[in-house]
Protein backbone atom coordinates (compact mmCIF):
# COMPACT_ATOMS: atom_id res chain seq x y z
CA UNK A 1 0.00 0.00 0.00
CA UNK A 2 1.49 3.43 -0.40
CA UNK A 3 2.74 5.70 1.74
CA UNK A 4 2.21 9.00 2.29
CA UNK A 5 2.94 12.12 4.85
CA UNK A 6 0.45 14.46 5.85
CA UNK A 7 1.80 18.10 7.09
CA UNK A 8 -0.71 20.74 9.23
CA UNK A 9 0.03 24.68 8.59
CA UNK A 10 -1.95 26.58 11.01
CA UNK A 11 -1.64 29.76 10.02
CA UNK A 12 -3.09 33.19 11.28
CA UNK A 13 -6.00 33.44 8.78
CA UNK A 14 -6.20 29.83 7.55
CA UNK A 15 -5.26 26.15 8.56
CA UNK A 16 -3.99 24.06 5.40
CA UNK A 17 -3.57 20.59 5.33
CA UNK A 18 -0.90 19.36 2.56
CA UNK A 19 -0.53 14.99 1.75
CA UNK A 20 2.95 14.47 0.36
CA UNK A 21 4.37 11.17 -1.23
CA UNK A 22 7.48 9.62 -0.20
CA UNK A 23 9.28 11.85 -2.83
CA UNK A 24 8.14 14.88 -1.28
CA UNK A 25 6.16 16.20 -4.01
CA UNK A 26 2.11 17.42 -3.31
CA UNK A 27 -0.77 14.40 -3.35
CA UNK A 28 -2.94 17.03 -2.51
CA UNK A 29 -3.79 20.55 -0.28
CA UNK A 30 -6.74 21.58 0.91
CA UNK A 31 -6.82 25.25 2.87
CA UNK A 32 -10.32 26.84 5.60
CA UNK A 33 -10.07 29.95 6.49
CA UNK A 34 -11.42 31.28 9.78
CA UNK A 35 -12.47 35.28 11.29
CA UNK A 36 -10.35 37.79 12.91
CA UNK A 37 -11.03 39.03 16.22
CA UNK A 38 -10.48 42.67 17.02
CA UNK A 39 -12.48 43.51 20.69
CA UNK A 40 -9.96 46.46 20.74
CA UNK A 41 -7.79 48.93 18.83
CA UNK A 42 -4.76 46.69 19.00
CA UNK A 43 -6.33 43.81 20.47
CA UNK A 44 -6.54 40.63 18.34
CA UNK A 45 -8.13 37.01 19.04
CA UNK A 46 -8.64 33.74 17.69
CA UNK A 47 -11.99 31.44 18.48
CA UNK A 48 -9.82 28.29 19.34
CA UNK A 49 -12.83 26.59 18.43
CA UNK A 50 -12.84 27.90 15.14
CA UNK A 51 -9.12 27.33 14.67
CA UNK A 52 -9.62 23.38 15.54
CA UNK A 53 -12.69 23.28 13.29
CA UNK A 54 -10.63 24.81 10.39
CA UNK A 55 -7.73 21.87 10.88
CA UNK A 56 -10.32 18.77 10.61
CA UNK A 57 -12.15 20.10 7.80
CA UNK A 58 -8.45 20.70 6.45
CA UNK A 59 -7.77 16.99 7.18
CA UNK A 60 -11.07 15.80 5.84
CA UNK A 61 -11.10 17.52 2.89
CA UNK A 62 -7.46 16.90 1.98
CA UNK A 63 -7.97 12.78 2.21
CA UNK A 64 -11.08 13.31 0.40
CA UNK A 65 -9.20 14.96 -2.37
CA UNK A 66 -6.28 13.06 -2.11
CA UNK A 67 -8.33 9.34 -1.63
CA UNK A 68 -5.61 8.80 0.63
CA UNK A 69 -6.76 6.91 4.10
CA UNK A 70 -5.13 7.79 7.20
CA UNK A 71 -3.87 4.55 7.59
CA UNK A 72 -1.44 5.38 4.41
CA UNK A 73 -0.25 8.10 6.29
CA UNK A 74 3.63 7.24 7.96
CA UNK A 75 3.27 10.42 10.37
CA UNK A 76 2.49 13.90 10.45
CA UNK A 77 3.96 17.35 11.47
CA UNK A 78 2.52 20.52 12.56
CA UNK A 79 3.72 24.27 11.99
CA UNK A 80 1.90 26.91 13.33
CA UNK A 81 1.44 30.60 14.05
CA UNK A 82 3.65 31.28 16.77
CA UNK A 83 3.22 33.06 20.21
CA UNK A 84 -0.32 32.87 20.44
CA UNK A 85 -1.42 32.00 22.91
CA UNK A 86 -4.27 29.93 24.82
CA UNK A 87 -4.78 28.09 27.91
CA UNK A 88 -7.45 25.09 28.46
CA UNK A 89 -9.27 23.09 31.03
CA UNK A 90 -7.10 19.73 31.28
CA UNK A 91 -10.22 17.48 31.29
CA UNK A 92 -12.37 19.13 29.09
CA UNK A 93 -9.77 20.91 26.83
CA UNK A 94 -11.86 23.73 26.46
CA UNK A 95 -10.08 27.15 26.34
CA UNK A 96 -10.79 29.25 29.13
CA UNK A 97 -10.28 32.78 27.03
CA UNK A 98 -9.92 33.02 23.30
CA UNK A 99 -6.11 32.69 21.67
CA UNK A 100 -4.51 35.78 22.05
CA UNK A 101 -2.53 36.04 18.93
CA UNK A 102 1.05 37.10 18.18
CA UNK A 103 -0.03 40.55 17.03
CA UNK A 104 -1.86 41.31 19.76
CA UNK A 105 -0.71 44.78 21.67
CA UNK A 106 -2.77 44.70 24.77
CA UNK A 107 0.40 43.79 26.88
CA UNK A 108 2.28 47.32 26.15
CA UNK A 109 2.19 49.03 29.54
CA UNK A 110 2.99 45.20 31.33
CA UNK A 111 6.26 45.14 29.02
CA UNK A 112 7.14 49.07 29.89
CA UNK A 113 7.18 48.34 33.44
CA UNK A 114 9.45 45.85 33.51
CA UNK A 115 11.68 47.57 31.04
CA UNK A 116 11.23 50.57 33.94
CA UNK A 117 12.23 48.14 36.01
CA UNK A 118 15.10 46.98 34.72
CA UNK A 119 14.34 43.67 33.41
CA UNK A 120 14.66 44.03 29.94
CA UNK A 121 18.64 43.38 30.28
CA UNK A 122 18.31 39.63 32.05
CA UNK A 123 14.94 38.60 29.66
CA UNK A 124 16.64 39.43 26.64
CA UNK A 125 19.99 37.41 27.25
CA UNK A 126 18.19 34.44 28.41
CA UNK A 127 15.88 34.38 25.52
CA UNK A 128 17.32 36.36 22.68
CA UNK A 129 14.05 38.20 22.09
CA UNK A 130 13.12 41.80 22.85
CA UNK A 131 11.03 42.63 26.14
CA UNK A 132 7.62 43.32 23.62
CA UNK A 133 3.82 42.31 23.77
CA UNK A 134 4.19 39.76 20.77
CA UNK A 135 5.62 37.40 22.72
CA UNK A 136 3.42 35.09 24.61
CA UNK A 137 4.95 35.50 28.28
CA UNK A 138 2.71 38.18 28.73
CA UNK A 139 -0.41 37.49 26.72
CA UNK A 140 -0.47 34.21 29.09
CA UNK A 141 0.56 36.22 32.47
CA UNK A 142 -2.66 38.77 31.18
CA UNK A 143 -5.25 35.60 30.92
CA UNK A 144 -4.25 34.48 34.15
CA UNK A 145 -4.60 38.39 35.86
CA UNK A 146 -7.84 39.13 34.09
CA UNK A 147 -10.13 36.28 33.80
CA UNK A 148 -12.05 35.41 36.58
CA UNK A 149 -10.70 32.03 38.78
CA UNK A 150 -7.86 31.44 36.51
CA UNK A 151 -4.92 32.09 38.03
CA UNK A 152 -6.27 29.89 40.62
CA UNK A 153 -7.48 26.91 38.10
CA UNK A 154 -3.57 27.11 36.78
CA UNK A 155 -1.95 27.39 40.78
CA UNK A 156 -4.37 24.16 41.47
CA UNK A 157 -2.70 22.69 38.30
CA UNK A 158 -6.19 21.89 36.54
CA UNK A 159 -5.13 24.20 33.54
CA UNK A 160 -2.32 24.03 30.66
CA UNK A 161 -0.96 26.72 28.78
CA UNK A 162 0.36 26.02 25.00
CA UNK A 163 0.96 28.02 21.87
CA UNK A 164 -1.17 26.67 18.89
CA UNK A 165 0.90 23.41 18.17
CA UNK A 166 0.64 22.68 21.82
CA UNK A 167 -3.18 22.56 21.66
CA UNK A 168 -3.53 20.88 18.42
CA UNK A 169 -1.02 17.65 19.73
CA UNK A 170 -3.19 17.81 22.85
CA UNK A 171 -6.60 17.65 20.91
CA UNK A 172 -5.00 15.14 18.44
CA UNK A 173 -3.75 13.03 20.69
CA UNK A 174 -6.98 13.33 23.15
CA UNK A 175 -5.43 14.68 26.12
CA UNK A 176 -2.65 12.40 26.13
CA UNK A 177 0.34 14.16 25.14
CA UNK A 178 1.12 18.07 26.61
CA UNK A 179 4.01 19.27 24.95
CA UNK A 180 5.76 21.43 22.14
CA UNK A 181 9.27 21.79 20.52
CA UNK A 182 12.34 24.02 20.76
CA UNK A 183 11.65 26.49 18.22
CA UNK A 184 8.03 27.37 19.45
CA UNK A 185 9.17 27.17 23.19
CA UNK A 186 11.86 30.07 22.38
CA UNK A 187 9.20 32.10 21.11
CA UNK A 188 7.68 32.38 24.64
CA UNK A 189 10.12 34.96 26.93
CA UNK A 190 9.63 31.85 29.32
CA UNK A 191 12.09 29.54 27.77
CA UNK A 192 16.11 29.79 28.07
CA UNK A 193 17.48 29.37 24.56
CA UNK A 194 20.87 29.01 25.99
CA UNK A 195 19.84 26.17 28.35
CA UNK A 196 17.30 24.58 26.48
CA UNK A 197 15.01 24.44 29.31
CA UNK A 198 11.70 26.49 31.12
CA UNK A 199 13.88 28.71 33.15
CA UNK A 200 12.62 29.74 36.84
CA UNK A 201 13.73 33.13 37.03
CA UNK A 202 11.42 34.22 34.17
CA UNK A 203 8.82 32.23 35.55
CA UNK A 204 9.20 34.25 38.70
CA UNK A 205 9.20 37.50 36.61
CA UNK A 206 6.18 36.62 34.80
CA UNK A 207 4.64 35.28 37.65
CA UNK A 208 3.60 31.93 35.40
CA UNK A 209 2.78 28.66 37.40
CA UNK A 210 5.30 26.27 36.38
CA UNK A 211 2.64 23.57 36.03
CA UNK A 212 1.18 24.82 32.62
CA UNK A 213 3.61 24.67 30.63
CA UNK A 214 4.37 21.51 28.21
CA UNK A 215 7.06 19.34 27.71
CA UNK A 216 9.77 20.66 25.50
CA UNK A 217 10.94 17.95 22.83
CA UNK A 218 13.09 18.34 19.27
CA UNK A 219 11.39 19.08 16.42
CA UNK A 220 11.34 15.68 14.80
CA UNK A 221 10.50 13.50 17.31
CA UNK A 222 7.75 10.82 18.69
CA UNK A 223 5.20 13.61 19.86
CA UNK A 224 2.55 10.89 20.04
CA UNK A 225 -0.39 9.52 18.14
CA UNK A 226 -3.14 11.36 16.78
CA UNK A 227 -6.52 9.36 17.91
CA UNK A 228 -8.35 7.75 15.01
CA UNK A 229 -11.39 9.88 16.45
CA UNK A 230 -9.88 13.00 14.91
CA UNK A 231 -8.05 11.53 11.57
CA UNK A 232 -9.93 8.20 10.70
CA UNK A 233 -7.07 6.42 12.15
CA UNK A 234 -4.27 6.46 14.45
CA UNK A 235 -1.16 8.47 12.77
CA UNK A 236 2.21 9.37 15.01
CA UNK A 237 2.94 12.57 15.32
CA UNK A 238 7.02 13.04 14.49
CA UNK A 239 7.11 16.89 13.58
CA UNK A 240 6.77 19.90 15.09
CA UNK A 241 7.94 23.39 14.53
CA UNK A 242 7.39 27.38 14.31
CA UNK A 243 5.91 28.45 10.96
CA UNK A 244 8.83 30.62 10.39
CA UNK A 245 11.68 28.10 10.99
CA UNK A 246 10.08 25.76 9.23
CA UNK A 247 10.01 28.02 6.18
CA UNK A 248 13.79 28.51 7.12
CA UNK A 249 14.18 24.25 6.70
CA UNK A 250 12.03 24.60 3.19
CA UNK A 251 14.24 26.70 1.74
CA UNK A 252 17.16 24.31 2.73
CA UNK A 253 18.59 26.95 4.71
CA UNK A 254 21.17 24.37 6.39
CA UNK A 255 23.97 26.46 5.89
CA UNK A 256 25.10 29.57 8.60
CA UNK A 257 24.44 32.89 6.47
CA UNK A 258 21.72 30.96 4.34
CA UNK A 259 18.74 33.91 4.95
CA UNK A 260 14.87 33.69 4.02
CA UNK A 261 12.14 35.92 4.10
CA UNK A 262 8.62 34.89 4.46
CA UNK A 263 5.96 37.41 3.25
CA UNK A 264 2.74 35.97 4.63
CA UNK A 265 0.18 37.92 7.16
CA UNK A 266 3.56 39.99 8.81
CA UNK A 267 7.33 39.38 6.74
CA UNK A 268 9.83 37.42 8.70
CA UNK A 269 13.03 36.72 7.97
CA UNK A 270 15.59 34.45 9.91
CA UNK A 271 19.37 34.10 8.86
CA UNK A 272 21.01 30.78 10.48
CA UNK A 273 23.97 31.14 12.24
CA UNK A 274 25.05 27.97 12.81
CA UNK A 275 25.58 26.71 17.20
CA UNK A 276 26.18 30.38 17.80
CA UNK A 277 23.22 32.53 19.55
CA UNK A 278 24.36 35.57 18.00
CA UNK A 279 23.52 38.75 20.33
CA UNK A 280 22.19 41.31 17.94
CA UNK A 281 23.28 44.87 18.70
CA UNK A 282 20.27 45.88 16.32
CA UNK A 283 17.39 45.02 18.15
CA UNK A 284 16.75 41.75 15.65
CA UNK A 285 15.76 38.47 18.13
CA UNK A 286 17.81 35.51 18.57
CA UNK A 287 16.17 32.15 18.31
CA UNK A 288 16.28 28.71 18.08
CA UNK A 289 16.55 27.75 14.22
CA UNK A 290 16.23 23.67 15.00
CA UNK A 291 16.78 21.57 17.56
CA UNK A 292 17.61 18.12 15.72
CA UNK A 293 18.79 14.94 17.76
CA UNK A 294 19.84 17.36 20.76
CA UNK A 295 22.15 19.70 18.26
CA UNK A 296 20.85 23.23 18.44
CA UNK A 297 20.60 25.57 15.44
CA UNK A 298 20.04 29.27 16.15
CA UNK A 299 18.87 31.87 13.80
CA UNK A 300 18.51 35.70 13.64
CA UNK A 301 15.37 37.28 13.41
CA UNK A 302 13.40 39.87 11.99
CA UNK A 303 9.91 40.45 12.26
CA UNK A 304 7.84 43.32 10.61
CA UNK A 305 3.79 42.77 11.79
CA UNK A 306 2.30 43.65 8.39
CA UNK A 307 3.12 42.49 5.19
CA UNK A 308 0.25 40.19 3.70
CA UNK A 309 -1.78 42.08 6.25
CA UNK A 310 -2.21 45.07 4.25
CA UNK A 311 -2.92 43.50 0.77
CA UNK A 312 -5.90 42.52 2.99
CA UNK A 313 -6.53 45.73 4.52
CA UNK A 314 -6.56 47.41 0.47
CA UNK A 315 -9.12 44.51 0.01
CA UNK A 316 -10.86 44.47 2.92
CA UNK A 317 -10.95 47.63 4.63
CA UNK A 318 -10.42 50.44 1.70
CA UNK A 319 -12.16 48.23 -1.25
CA UNK A 320 -9.56 49.31 -3.57
CA UNK A 321 -9.20 45.85 -4.70
CA UNK A 322 -11.16 42.77 -5.07
CA UNK A 323 -8.07 40.43 -5.13
CA UNK A 324 -4.51 40.19 -4.16
CA UNK A 325 -3.04 39.46 -8.03
CA UNK A 326 -4.67 42.77 -8.53
CA UNK A 327 -2.18 44.55 -6.93
CA UNK A 328 0.68 43.07 -9.13
CA UNK A 329 -1.63 44.60 -12.01
CA UNK A 330 -1.55 47.58 -10.37
CA UNK A 331 1.66 48.25 -9.60
CA UNK A 332 3.13 47.19 -13.13
CA UNK A 333 0.80 49.72 -14.38
CA UNK A 334 1.35 52.59 -12.02
CA UNK A 335 5.44 52.11 -11.49
CA UNK A 336 7.36 53.27 -8.65
CA UNK A 337 5.28 55.77 -6.42
CA UNK A 338 8.13 58.36 -4.70
CA UNK A 339 6.27 60.72 -3.23
CA UNK A 340 3.61 58.68 -1.28
CA UNK A 341 4.45 56.58 1.41
CA UNK A 342 2.45 54.05 3.29
CA UNK A 343 3.70 53.03 7.09
CA UNK A 344 1.24 50.02 7.87
CA UNK A 345 1.98 50.30 11.46
CA UNK A 346 -1.55 48.85 12.12
CA UNK A 347 -0.41 47.52 15.50
CA UNK A 348 2.51 49.05 15.96
CA UNK A 349 6.49 48.58 14.60
CA UNK A 350 8.80 45.31 15.32
CA UNK A 351 12.15 44.65 13.90
CA UNK A 352 14.06 47.10 14.13
CA UNK A 353 11.94 49.34 15.64
CA UNK A 354 10.26 47.72 18.03
CA UNK A 355 7.49 50.49 18.85
CA UNK A 356 4.21 48.98 19.83
CA UNK A 357 3.04 52.50 20.37
CA UNK A 358 3.24 53.37 16.45
CA UNK A 359 0.24 53.69 14.36
CA UNK A 360 0.11 53.38 10.49
CA UNK A 361 -0.29 56.74 8.21
CA UNK A 362 -0.25 57.52 4.75
CA UNK A 363 2.22 60.35 4.12
CA UNK A 364 3.04 62.82 1.18
CA UNK A 365 -0.94 62.67 -0.33
CA UNK A 366 -1.67 65.27 -2.90
CA UNK A 367 -4.94 66.25 -4.61
CA UNK A 368 -3.60 64.08 -7.19
CA UNK A 369 -3.39 61.02 -5.63
CA UNK A 370 -5.85 58.10 -6.31
CA UNK A 371 -6.61 54.63 -5.67
CA UNK A 372 -3.69 52.97 -8.15
CA UNK A 373 -0.80 54.99 -6.13
CA UNK A 374 -2.03 53.64 -2.72
CA UNK A 375 -2.28 50.66 -4.03
CA UNK A 376 1.33 50.71 -5.40
CA UNK A 377 2.83 52.65 -1.83
CA UNK A 378 1.44 49.81 0.23
CA UNK A 379 2.96 46.98 -1.69
CA UNK A 380 6.29 48.95 -1.63
CA UNK A 381 6.02 49.40 2.16
CA UNK A 382 7.00 45.62 2.89
CA UNK A 383 9.92 45.96 0.59
CA UNK A 384 10.60 48.73 2.35
CA UNK A 385 10.62 47.05 6.15
CA UNK A 386 12.18 44.43 4.51
CA UNK A 387 15.17 46.89 3.59
CA UNK A 388 15.20 47.79 7.24
CA UNK A 389 15.46 44.21 8.53
CA UNK A 390 18.40 42.79 6.15
CA UNK A 391 20.24 46.18 6.94
CA UNK A 392 20.04 45.69 10.63
CA UNK A 393 20.75 41.86 10.15
CA UNK A 394 24.06 43.08 8.02
CA UNK A 395 24.94 45.59 10.76
CA UNK A 396 25.05 42.44 13.46
CA UNK A 397 27.25 40.88 10.92
CA UNK A 398 25.02 38.94 8.52
CA UNK A 399 25.02 39.63 5.17
CA UNK A 400 23.73 37.31 2.56
CA UNK A 401 24.57 37.27 -1.14
CA UNK A 402 20.81 36.27 -2.04
CA UNK A 403 17.23 36.29 -0.77
CA UNK A 404 15.11 33.49 -0.52
CA UNK A 405 11.60 34.16 -0.72
CA UNK A 406 8.30 32.44 -0.02
CA UNK A 407 4.66 33.33 0.76
CA UNK A 408 2.01 34.75 -0.59
CA UNK A 409 3.27 37.73 -1.62
CA UNK A 410 5.89 35.93 -3.29
CA UNK A 411 3.99 34.99 -6.17
CA UNK A 412 4.03 38.92 -7.25
CA UNK A 413 6.57 39.83 -9.69
CA UNK A 414 6.69 43.21 -9.69
CA UNK A 415 7.39 42.69 -5.86
CA UNK A 416 10.02 40.99 -6.07
CA UNK A 417 11.74 43.08 -8.46
CA UNK A 418 11.31 46.30 -6.52
CA UNK A 419 12.54 44.20 -3.53
CA UNK A 420 15.85 43.32 -5.23
CA UNK A 421 16.16 46.64 -6.70
CA UNK A 422 15.51 48.14 -3.04
CA UNK A 423 17.69 45.67 -1.09
CA UNK A 424 20.65 45.33 -3.91
CA UNK A 425 20.85 41.67 -3.89
CA UNK A 426 19.14 39.11 -6.02
CA UNK A 427 15.88 37.20 -4.93
CA UNK A 428 15.35 33.80 -5.59
CA UNK A 429 11.59 32.18 -5.49
CA UNK A 430 11.75 28.13 -5.42
CA UNK A 431 9.17 26.57 -7.60
CA UNK A 432 7.41 25.43 -4.05
CA UNK A 433 6.24 28.58 -2.22
CA UNK A 434 4.53 26.81 -0.01
CA UNK A 435 8.25 26.76 1.85
CA UNK A 436 6.34 26.20 5.53
CA UNK A 437 4.37 23.61 5.36
CA UNK A 438 7.10 21.75 3.06
CA UNK A 439 9.48 22.57 6.16
CA UNK A 440 7.43 20.67 8.30
CA UNK A 441 6.99 17.41 5.83
CA UNK A 442 10.98 17.51 5.47
CA UNK A 443 11.15 17.51 8.91
CA UNK A 444 8.19 14.61 9.38
CA UNK A 445 10.01 12.37 6.86
CA UNK A 446 13.60 12.58 8.73
CA UNK A 447 11.73 11.56 12.00
CA UNK A 448 9.71 8.53 9.85
CA UNK A 449 13.51 7.50 7.87
CA UNK A 450 12.27 8.62 4.85
CA UNK A 451 14.83 11.08 4.41
CA UNK A 452 17.80 10.37 6.22
CA UNK A 453 19.95 13.65 5.97
CA UNK A 454 19.63 17.42 5.55
CA UNK A 455 21.90 17.38 2.64
CA UNK A 456 18.75 15.03 1.04
CA UNK A 457 16.67 18.09 1.40
CA UNK A 458 19.09 20.82 -0.30
CA UNK A 459 19.21 18.50 -3.22
CA UNK A 460 14.83 18.87 -3.30
CA UNK A 461 15.20 22.43 -3.08
CA UNK A 462 14.38 24.21 -6.84
CA UNK A 463 14.50 27.37 -8.05
CA UNK A 464 11.47 28.41 -9.78
CA UNK A 465 13.03 32.35 -10.58
CA UNK A 466 15.62 34.67 -9.93
CA UNK A 467 15.17 38.53 -9.67
CA UNK A 468 18.45 40.56 -10.19
CA UNK A 469 18.50 43.82 -9.14
CA UNK A 470 18.63 46.60 -11.53
CA UNK A 471 17.80 50.20 -10.17
CA UNK A 472 20.60 52.67 -9.84
CA UNK A 473 22.30 53.86 -6.48
CA UNK A 474 20.63 57.45 -6.47
CA UNK A 475 17.29 56.18 -7.21
CA UNK A 476 17.37 53.70 -4.53
CA UNK A 477 19.14 56.32 -1.93
CA UNK A 478 15.95 58.84 -2.96
CA UNK A 479 13.44 56.04 -2.42
CA UNK A 480 14.80 54.84 1.19
CA UNK A 481 15.72 58.43 2.61
CA UNK A 482 11.60 59.07 1.80
CA UNK A 483 10.46 55.71 3.81
CA UNK A 484 13.22 56.68 7.09
CA UNK A 485 11.41 60.29 6.88
CA UNK A 486 8.11 58.88 6.38
CA UNK A 487 8.87 56.17 9.48
CA UNK A 488 9.92 58.83 11.80
CA UNK A 489 6.76 60.85 11.19
CA UNK A 490 4.50 58.17 12.75
CA UNK A 491 7.13 56.74 15.67
CA UNK A 492 6.12 57.77 19.10
CA UNK A 493 9.34 58.37 20.37
CA UNK A 494 8.03 59.81 24.35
Amino acid sequence: MAKFLLAIDQGTSSSRAVIYDHAMEVIASAQHEFPQIYPQPGWVEHDPEKIWLSVSAACKEVFKTACVSANQITGLGITNQRETTLIWDRKTGKCVYNAIVWQDRRTTDHCRTLRNNGLEDSISKKTGLRLDPYFSATKLAWILNNVDGVRARAEAGTLLFGTIDSFLLWRLTDGAVHATDASNASRTMLFNIHTQQWDEELLKIFNIPRQLLPEVKDCAAQFGLAIEACLGGSIPVLGIVGDQQAALIGHAGFQSGMTKITYGTGCFAIANTGNVALTSENKLLTTVATRLDGEVTYGLEGSVFVAGSAVQWLRDELKVVDSATETEIIASRTGIVDNVFVVPAFTGLGAPFWDPDARGAILGLTRGTGREEIVTATIQAVAYQTYDLVGAMGDDGISPSVLRVDGGMAANDWFLQFLADILDIPVERPVNVESTVLGVAYLTALAAGILQSSEQISALWKLEKRFEPSMNSDRREFLVEGWSTAVSRIRNIG
